[in-house]
């Protein structure tokens, strides 16, 4: 099948093109399409003709966007409208990847597809006008919601905490918020189910929550790095758990972002692995 890869040089853009190989793939970063030109990615999906649209650009520099709110809503709200719409004109299907900032934290449970979302910032809210967009555009898609992606590339918290731990004597990291932490290589993974299960048959279009397994805080998550450096003795440091309020940042992060993703499993018989399962595949993974 042909399908086009926005963002394909970003951290679940790398490891789509490895998951999905079989299929013919337009594989496209920021120097082959300009998402913030919506004439250029108009005349890109028509000249491509693909049979799917997978969106995986996204601005995700969280604190930048509060003073970058432009570029932000650019890339996350009105590209993925542009797309949307030119998926409605072929009768074909997009894959979209949201957050779980779209919601604000304040619940105790699990979020499920059916809360209302209330975003604390504006990554959160250009996120959600992107669903907007998508949902408006009458197109066949999937909005899937995921969480604190990472992978052995680009910029994340594992290679940041990979290198902090390996160089200094103490870290402090937040541990009064959580959620799961999801590789990017999960993400593919899953979605090139997700694709199969559509060339089945399954038509169960929607928003979907899209996150690995259990859930854990920043903390707990630098714990599971610090083990593994400490196995191949690398470890420096000693952590420290600190509260959100000791690192205060210019975008406010949910406490809680655990989502539930058993509409995911029920609806197409796709679940991502336990969050601790999939680390150990990504160190495990090719580089």
């Amino acid at each position: 099948m042909k399908i086009m890869i926005t963002g394909a040089a970003g951290q679940v853009g790398r490891e789509l093109r490895l998951a999905l190989d079989q299929h013919e793939l337009i594989a496209l970063d920021r120097q082959a399409l300009d998402l913030s030109q919506e004439q250029a990615i108009r005349q890109m999906v028509r000249k491509q003709a693909p049979q799917l649209i997978i969106n995986a650009a996204a601005y995700t520099a969280v604190d930048l966007a509060e003073s970058n709110v432009a570029a932000a809503f650019q890339l996350n709200a009105e590209a993925p409208g542009i797309l949307a719409e030119e998926a409605f004109s072929l009768g074909i299907p997009l894959i979209h990847y949201s957050t779980d900032y779209v919601f604000d934290g304040s619940k105790q449970a699990p979020w499920s597809e059916e809360d209302i979302p209330h975003p604390l910032g504006v990554y959160g809210q250009s996120k959600l006008a992107g669903e907007v967009a998508i949902r408006r555009s009458g197109c066949a898609h999937l909005i899937l919601r995921t969480s604190w992606v990472y992978a052995l590339h680009g910029k994340n918290f594992l290679l940041t905490m990979q290198r902090l731990l390996s160089e200094r004597e103490h870290v402090g990291v937040v541990d009064d918020q959580i959620g799961a932490p999801t590789w990017a290589g999960s993400i593919a993974q899953a979605t090139s189910m997700l694709i199969e299960r559509w060339q089945a048959g399954c038509t169960a279009w929607g928003t979907y929550h899209f996150s690995c397994g259990g859930s854990t805080s920043w903390f707990g998550f630098a714990q599971a790095i610090a083990a593994h450096l400490a196995a191949q003795g690398q470890l420096k440091a000693q952590l420290q758990p600190i509260a959100s309020s000791a690192y205060p940042t210019p975008a406010k992060r949910p406490t809680n972002s655990r989502l539930d993703c058993s509409k995911l499993k029920t609806d197409w018989q796709v679940q991502l692995p336990e969050w601790q399962a999939a680390l150990e595949q990504c160190w495990n993974s090719p580089r």
